[in-house]
């Protein structure tokens, strides 16, 4: 594999990065504080294809390979880890599944509108009040057929994305033995979204309790084969937790960013901060493992975009680069010492926000679960 980004790449990552100072990072603080998304930029990604990273060409989708979704990812979490995040769940968990699952027909009505952004988000419904990682065993809800519908019961929690969606992807148990996806427009009589989540960090990205009481769809809305929701949904989480890693390095980089920016400002004992052996061991330190995380990411991308199993290596990427903004949150916050505990220094947002990246979309220990099974040749 070769490392280096290739122009298209680097072009891209360009376009990105200066829509994301211009749109999305001058608004962070905002959209923390308030909690309120920032619809305003998010609506003028459609056009740059940020909101089709995951959908082919033909259905509206940006036509750009894994690494560089990936970048993008990186890039918007750079600027604002609320807004990161909820643009990597439409694009990993909302598009994903029908852009990988989908009918052609599926994919004209639903996929082209999310990957165009004519329309709200998409959104992604798997964990329940008592299921966490245990999907195959501890998903309750259920979907019975009846003639040519579908009547969803039950509850989810955890739902990313769920009020500023257009539909809700929904595992189910179609039968005692069947999981299944189904696709669940927001408009549906019998679906409710529950109130915003009160949340440490990433209060930007709006995150909800959903209930299905005889939700009714139509048949033809049941992505893939019926009985194939489990394996469908532990692919979709493959590429969903590269998007993950990739949006904690974004994370991580602004965290240290900050910190070289306050190194350069405050001076100590008659010195700058960053003229004091400890606090360029600290920086060397980042710029060594957000380097080290990035490509881990990249190189699950790689294999992603060549059709090669990556699960093991998501897992890795996912699991490092999250570990990573963990130290390197942490460490911005001691540069900055009193000041870092302030909510006017952007680095007490970062830090918040960071803090899911090794729960959401696998925990690290479920990552640590996955790598060794994988490794030992464990079912």
């Amino acid at each position: 594999m070769d490392f280096q980004l290739n122009e298209e790449q680097r072009q891209w990552q360009k376009t990105v990065r200066e829509f994301v100072e211009a749109e999305v990072k001058p608004r962070a603080k905002e959209t923390d504080e308030t909690g309120k998304f920032n619809w305003d930029a998010v609506k003028k990604m459609g056009p740059l294809g940020l909101l089709g990273l995951n959908a082919p060409e033909e259905y509206g989708g940006a036509g750009v390979d894994a690494i560089s979704a990936a970048i993008a990812i990186e890039e918007i979490g750079r600027g604002c880890g609320s807004t990161g995040l909820a643009i990597a769940a439409h694009n990993g968990l909302g598009c994903a599944p029908i852009a990988l699952f989908g009918t052609h027909e599926q994919k004209e009505k639903w996929l082209k509108p999310l990957a165009q952004g004519k329309g709200k988000l998409g959104s992604l419904a798997l964990t329940e009040p008592g299921a966490g990682s245990d999907l195959a065993g501890g998903v309750k809800t259920k979907a019975t057929l009846e003639g040519d519908s579908w009547i969803l019961d039950g509850a989810k929690m955890w739902t990313t994305n769920a009020s500023i969606a257009d539909i809700i992807i929904t595992l189910c148990r179609t039968a005692p033995d069947k999981l299944s996806l189904i696709i669940v427009p927001t408009d549906t009589p019998g679906l409710t979204i529950g109130a915003p989540e009160k949340k440490m960090g990433l209060k930007g990205s709006p995150t909800h309790a959903v209930t299905y009481d005889e939700v009714r769809v139509p048949r033809e809305n049941m992505l893939g084969v019926e009985g194939k929701g489990l394996a469908q949904t532990l692919k979709v989480l493959d590429g969903g937790r590269i998007s993950i890693g990739a949006l904690s390095i974004g994370l991580a980089q602004a965290a240290m960013e900050e910190a070289i920016k306050y190194s350069n400002e405050r001076q100590t004992f008659g010195k700058y901060l960053k003229e004091h052996q400890a606090i360029q061991f600290k920086i060397a330190d980042m710029a060594m493992l957000i380097e080290i995380a990035r490509l881990g990411v990249y190189r699950a991308a790689w294999l992603k975009e060549k059709g090669m199993n990556f699960t093991k290596e998501a897992s890795m990427g996912k699991l490092f680069a999250t570990e990573v903004a963990e130290k390197v949150c942490f460490e911005a916050i001691q540069i900055h010492g009193g000041y870092g505990y302030s909510s006017e220094f952007a680095v007490e947002r970062i830090y918040r926000d960071q803090r899911l990246m090794s729960i959401g979309e696998g925990s690290s220990e479920v990552q640590r679960m996955v790598i060794a099974r994988t490794v030992l040749g464990l079912k």
